[in-house]
């Protein structure tokens, strides 16, 4: 269980196959291991060894995934930091992980400057990028030139792998760490219920600093697949690659699959190689959902419910495809069952299993969870407890063992003492055929403690109004679970996996209060 064993596989099988794509740049497995060893061999070189930590501030691209299987290779720790950090993010995590080499490309080389200043440990810094290299950084290309191959290390089982920083949209950013049979556990039982066709060809689009597209990449060399890369999502560029690249395979948070499909040039993508959207990171809403399974009528939909914590997938539903008459119901849309070597668990606040049907507390526990976050004991003590992560997203269990998502324990709305879900408010204003995109956060109400408003985004050319939208709500919602306010915004702010930061729409309605419930 090495991260690097796919790619030796591929080298004894098929060594002339297409590894990745960038660009115009097609790169054979062969081609990729041998800069690979010479890579790591010059990171040896430059003072990096088993257990140093080896930071990635780049947006996606050939050289990313060398970086990282070079890491690998030297038994070196990946450390892809979150490309939409300010400099002062950037620099604690440099810190708090002790950094021994940093690779940045043309987008990133601005910031070395202030990088070098707030992080003055830092060890030599490396250009990946197309562009020639600044003075007082390595270039990327002349290290793997005069790179002497190393010999894979091979380091397996509990070695760490990667520290992924979360939650920093909420406090101080959290190391999670996570080891090659982390990934390789969670990769491998996802393929075991849904297999991952070695000669597919999957567009890596998600961000690689983002557990899901890092763990898509490991899957990737399990397989021998090809990857191809973009550096950032634009929905012109991901239609254009889809079509042109002949992908199979892809992983979209649901406001990504939203912009595709609003892009004026989607209906004339020829499309019909696309076999598979896993889509994850938040809840899809069944408008969106349905809307995407009637455009692609041959392309099977899988949710993919997990964390960063658990190596990406920890949970999985379908995949569905709507030429096979499918109808969207509660078990369709729900999160999943648990995946080969998880177990789930679904407790109340004093961590005892609630019965089926009963919302608590999701908990999970396998061979992919973390070893916990790095240098943060007391962190890693309140979210590892007997064995069992906990999310804090709330959820319940059905009595065919799929886990329904309602929503974040923080999240949940109290409004004249009785619960609301903002998911469930969510997935029915979604049906409206205006909306495009939406979110209910609780807000603070005199008379009812808290009040749910709804933030709505329209669909281009459509227009509505809140009276219209909450007549529609009482259609198959509860009185109360019905917004009290809707306000229309032009956009959500998303974080960068694409998630709704509800902390941010929150924030008006809260500045200066002691709590953030009423």
């Amino acid at each position: 269980m090495y991260l690097t064993q796919g790619l030796h596989r591929a080298l004894q099988q098929h060594p002339g196959a297409v590894a990745t794509v960038f660009g115009q740049r097609r790169t054979s497995f062969s081609v990729l291991a041998g800069r690979v060893a010479r890579l790591a061999g010059a990171l040896a070189r430059l003072g990096v060894s088993g257990g140093d930590r080896v930071a990635l501030l780049a947006q996606n691209s050939d050289r990313y995934v060398e970086g990282l299987l070079a890491a690998w290779w030297l038994g070196a720790v990946a450390c892809p930091l979150n490309t939409r950090w300010s400099a002062p993010e950037i620099a604690y995590a440099l810190n708090d992980c002790g950094v021994r080499a940093l690779v940045v490309d043309d987008t990133f080389v601005p910031l070395v400057p202030g990088l070098k200043t707030l992080a003055p440990e830092l060890g030599p810094i490396i250009h990946a990028g197309e562009q020639t290299t600044p003075a007082g950084l390595l270039a990327w290309e002349d290290l793997i030139a005069d790179g002497e191959p190393l010999e894979d290390a091979r380091p397996c089982g509990e070695i760490l792998a990667a520290i992924l920083y979360t939650g920093g949209t909420t406090g101080t950013p959290k190391g999670v760490m996570l080891s090659h049979a982390n990934f390789w556990i969670s990769s491998v039982a996802r393929m075991a219920e849904v297999p991952n066709p070695a000669r597919a060809a999957t567009l890596l689009v998600a961000p690689l600093f983002h557990v899901a597209g890092l763990g898509r990449v490991v899957s990737q060399f399990v397989t021998g697949s090809t990857s191809v890369l973009l550096p950032a999502f634009r929905p012109e560029a991901v239609l254009t690659t889809l079509q042109d690249e002949k992908v199979t395979d892809v992983v979209l948070v649901p406001s990504m699959l939203q912009m595709l499909l609003d892009h004026p040039s989607f209906p004339s993508c020829n499309l019909r190689h696309l076999d598979r959207i896993i889509h994850g990171a938040s809840p899809i809403s069944p408008g969106l959902l349905e809307r995407a399974m009637k455009a692609l009528p041959d392309c099977g939909f899988q949710s993919a419910y997990g964390m960063t914590e658990t190596a990406a997938t920890a949970c999985s539903n379908g995949p569905y495809r709507w030429r096979d008459g499918i109808s969207l119901g509660p078990r369709e849309l729900a999160a999943g069952r648990v995946c080969y070597g998880n177990e789930v668990r679904v407790v109340d606040a004093d961590g005892r299993e609630v019965p089926r049907n009963t919302v608590g507390e999701i908990t999970i526990r396998g061979a992919n969870v973390m070893q916990g976050y790095w240098s943060k004991p007391a962190e890693t003590r309140a979210a590892l407890r007997d064995g069992w992560l906990v999310t804090g997203d709330g959820g319940f269990m059905d009595d065919a063992g799929y886990v329904h998502i309602v929503d974040r324990v923080k999240d949940m709305i109290i409004s004249g003492g009785e619960n609301v879900y903002s998911a469930e408010v969510e997935g029915a204003l979604s049906r409206h055929p205006a909306v495009a995109a939406c979110a209910v956060i609780g807000i603070p109400s005199a008379e009812w403690g808290e009040a749910v408003h709804a933030i709505v985004v329209l669909r281009p050319g459509e227009s509505t109004s809140d009276e219209v939208l909450r007549a529609h709500c009482r259609g198959s919602l509860a009185g109360y679970k019905c917004p009290k306010s809707i306000e229309f915004q032009d956009a959500l702010p998303l974080s960068p996996a694409g998630k709704v930061l509800k902390t941010v729409l929150r924030e008006p309605f809260w500045r200066g209060s002691a709590r953030q419930v009423n």
